[in-house]
């Protein structure tokens, strides 16, 4: 091997697998695992609120709005604290055992809510345990979900070739299980009960635990606390910092539990902790940083900002997209009995097909020198999307029935993965390329941030498409106010998109160079 090879694969694990370093495979399992429990969870989420629960469309949406919220809130926290104090692997072992204990929780329902006359009588405790066993579930995502791509990024040294392949690898774990996991625990939930199919997204969860505790012999040492011996010094309450940092994560649970029961408080505090990031940043900007490093941070919090459009869109998958598919949908497509919880998949498996498609193109357009820009592509995403919410609107108005054709369905959830496609996965990428060093762990919290605003407001549109009538109907959706929705939002994302496209020649300017 010659001395350059030897450069490019210095730093990274030695023991390899399948070309890859081993702890490669372990973070793959552990990931997939992880968001088979995180999906699957998800995918019944707002079907049991609504039929076992009997919430209103309106409230059932707030839930998940705030819950989707704080699961892409607590990752800033989570990041920090490893960063700064537990290292990834005892921050990802800590999150998993919170997702384990949530999920486990989930797979308690309690008694199901009846009609006495006009009013719905439902199983309070039961609710709680509801509300902190999504508390224990946002938390342990907090504390796993940045950081095991750390761990990822830990097995390559900073010139290794291997490195794009590996995240890569990595990605597609997070859609394997995401698939399973619609299919099987969405199956069992609508089929056999809420509570089992809880408690097999809780056993998904429990495997990647037990998988990442047994590999960490494969890790060799990687992302271990950056100083052990910090974590062994008394803390003000009387334990070392470790476990106050453990004990800090449960209090983070406790907070959840109480936002979760006032899912308005979410929204406010989301949208007002963006505003202050944003102000900072700015502030940084302007008295900490050259004309060049400036312009580019500017450009970098327009696209974090905007992003959130997009993800108020795309989650309504998981809100009044699969309430839609429940009550006005014929599921029986090419003889398959399709259940509304499974609609979803479709997501994951446009993921699976044209991600490598995609991948390739920009390669082949940016070799012609014609590969648009990053604003250019988040513009195309917003336009695609709302192209598709627009369309779909009016798809639905050409037939009243409750029986509509699934046709329709895939097209929009085709729509929603293109949008994702010309997004997700250049944002992150971009917020690495515009920041300065000194600050891009703020610049990624601030992306994260905006992340789950766009959740956030996905729960609110979702809400406003409710039926007026009280009781068990109230889980109904009410068509015309939700295709009115749909056209408004369709416009409004198009209208984004087009307004990026004005602004990308000053954008690219001011990226002075960065792609």
């Amino acid at each position: 091997m010659s001395d350059t090879t030897d450069d490019m694969f210095e730093g990274s694990q030695e023991r390899n697998f399948m070309g890859h370093p081993i702890g490669l495979s372990i973070c793959f399992l552990t990931e997939m695992w992880e968001r088979f429990s995180y999906y699957g969870m998800r995918t019944i989420l707002i079907l049991y609120l609504t039929k076992y629960h009997l919430f209103g469309v309106d409230k059932a949406s707030m839930i998940y709005g705030a819950y989707a919220g704080l699961v892409y809130m607590m990752p800033i926290i989570g990041g920090y604290m490893a960063d700064r104090y537990l290292g990834s692997r005892k921050a990802v072992t800590y999150g998993a055992i919170l997702l384990v204990a949530g999920h486990g929780l989930m797979a308690y329902h309690g008694s199901a809510a009846y009609m006495d006359g006009d009013t719905v009588i439902r199983d309070d405790f039961a609710i709680s345990m509801f509300f902190l066993a999504l508390s224990l579930i946002i938390g342990g995502v907090g504390f796993l979900k940045a950081n095991i791509s750390t761990v990822v990024g830990a097995l390559y040294g900073p010139n290794d070739p291997r490195r794009d392949g590996g995240f890569s690898i990595f990605y597609m774990g997070i859609n394997v299980g995401a698939f399973m996991s619609m299919i099987i625990v969405g199956y069992v939930g609508e089929t056999y009960g809420w509570n089992y199919g809880f408690s097999i997204a809780g056993i998904g969860m429990l495997f990647g635990l037990l998988v990442f505790l047994w590999g960490q012999k494969f890790l060799d040492g990687r992302a271990e606390p950056p100083a052990p011996e910090v974590l062994r010094e008394s803390s003000p309450i009387g334990v070392n910092k470790e476990y106050t940092i453990y004990l800090f994560g449960l209090l983070l649970v406790g907070l959840s539990w109480i936002m979760m029961q006032y899912e308005a408080m979410v929204i406010q505090l989301v949208g007002i902790s963006g505003l202050i990031m944003i102000g900072l940043i700015l502030y940084y900007s302007v008295t900490q940083c050259e004309k060049v490093d400036r312009e580019r941070l500017w450009v970098a919090l327009f696209l974090i900002a905007i992003q959130s459009v997009f993800w108020a869109l795309f989650e309504q998958q998981a809100a009044s997209l699969t309430l839609l598919a429940d009550q006005q949908f014929n599921l029986n497509f090419l003889g398959l009995n399709i259940l509304a919880s499974q609609v979803q998949t479709m997501n994951s498996m446009f993921i699976i097909m044209f991600a490598p498609v995609m991948a390739w193109l920009w390669v082949a357009l940016a070799k012609k020198k014609i590969e648009p820009s990053t604003p250019g592509k988040f513009g195309y995403s917003l336009l695609i999307i709302g192209a598709g919410y627009i369309v779909f609107a009016w798809g639905m108005g050409l037939d009243d029935s409750t029986s509509k054709s699934f046709l329709w369905l895939i097209f929009i959830y085709f729509m929603l993965t293109l949008a994702e496609l010309f997004l997700s996965p250049v944002g992150l990428s971009m917020v690495t390329k515009l920041s300065v060093p000194k600050i891009v762990g703020m610049m990624m919290g601030t992306w994260f941030l905006f992340t789950a605003l766009g959740n956030n407001v996905a729960g609110w549109i979702s809400s406003l498409m409710g039926s007026s009538e009280h009781g068990a109907a109230a889980g109904t959706l009410d068509m015309a106010a939700t295709m009115e929705l749909y056209y408004i939002i369709g416009y409004v994302s198009a209208g984004v998109g087009v307004f990026i496209f004005l602004l990308t020649p000053l954008l690219k300017k001011w990226m002075h160079g960065v792609h």
